[in-house]
């Protein structure tokens, strides 16, 4: 069978991959394809293609240690934390040692960088003892990110003192809508961040069937605009009881096709590209996360839901993708 692919779609797919800086219209039309069409395929073979280029075809492996649950206020309806949802009804805090374990065996594994995670009820002064207690463990060498609360310029200052190379924060999909946070709050703190000299990760997530493609394109632009050294898409994991379980989830599928897309309109200025493995690492995934302790995503108090860096190494290989050996590239390790 014989066929030829929409003029006007290949047409912004040969602008993205010689470099061009595709629109919000344009990036608009890549989302309406059909997520098993031929034009999708395409679309997800331009994506895999530009972030070989961007990162010199060479995938990474982080590493996350989640350090507290409990009932959030921030009531992100996508999160298990959010105290709306009920999951974790009593706060827990992991012992110091407990999380320094965990970083220093995720570490030895060969993550390509430390995270370390707490949520929005956690003191953020406690964090920062936290995290200089950690970064005096680990090796001087190791990439080290905060995944955090929004924070001010002088929080901003106190994460780069501590030893932090970065941070991961996003503006959420339907943020102040189905969370408790204005989108310029987190605007403000990604500005802080890059003031302090803290690099930025990011993502267009989570995304579920209720949201429009209008909102993916303006999630889209503002990561753009940004200048993040990662970025990617991802789709809302099925919360059990949670206030958006009613909206269900995106298959596989679409969420590829989604984050395809977007790595079009991001070009090849950002190395990384986050997303599901699943099909994503076809698709132009070339970073993904182990996870240790608690996780927004899980119900579990410890979860692997992440897996162990090991076996996330052996499923980008699977997708063909050589695994960096080392400190982060992306957050500016020398290769």
């Amino acid at each position: 069978m014989k066929y030829k692919l929409d003029k006007k779609i290949d047409q912004i797919i040969q602008k993205a991959m010689d470099g061009g800086e595709i629109n919000e219209k344009e990036l608009f039309s890549l989302l309406s394809v059909q997520p098993l069409s031929e034009e999708s395929f395409m679309i997800r073979y331009a994506s895999r293609k530009m972030s070989e280029a961007a990162s010199g075809g060479k995938a990474e492996v982080h590493a996350q240690v989640g350090i507290d649950n409990g009932p959030c206020p921030k009531n992100c309806g996508f999160c298990s934390f959010a105290a709306v949802n009920k999951v974790f009804p009593q706060p827990v805090v992991r012992p110091l040692e407990e999380v320094i374990a965990s970083c220093l065996t995720l570490e030895a594994d060969g993550a390509n960088a430390v995270y370390l995670m707490e949520t929005a009820r956690y003191p953020f002064a406690d964090f920062i003892r936290m995290a200089r207690e950690v970064k005096a463990a680990l090796k001087p060498e190791t990439t080290f990110i905060a995944n955090t609360d929004d924070f001010d310029e002088e929080g901003a200052r106190a994460l780069k003192e501590a030893g932090f190379h970065g941070i991961y924060h996003v503006v959420h999909m339907g943020e102040g809508t189905t969370t408790a946070i204005h989108p310029r709050i987190r605007l403000k703190t990604i500005a802080a961040a890059q003031k302090a000299g803290l690099l930025i990760g990011t993502a267009v997530e989570p995304i579920g069937p209720e949201h429009s493609k209008e909102e993916i394109v303006e999630k889209t632009m503002l990561i753009r605009e940004m200048g993040p050294v990662h970025a990617g898409a991802g789709g809302r994991v099925h919360i059990p009881g949670s206030v958006l379980e009613a909206h269900g989830v995106l298959t596989g599928a679409q969420t590829s096709h989604i984050l395809a897309a977007v790595k079009l309109a991001i070009g090849y200025q950002v190395k990384g590209h986050c997303g599901g493995l699943e099909m994503g690492a076809m698709a132009g995934v070339n970073l993904t996360w182990a996870e240790v302790g608690s996780n927004p995503r899980d119900t579990e108090t410890n979860t692997v839901r992440g897996s162990t860096v090991k076996l996330r190494q052996d499923e980008l290989r699977e997708a063909g993708w050589e695994v960096l050996e080392g400190p982060s590239v992306m957050f500016g390790a020398s290769a």
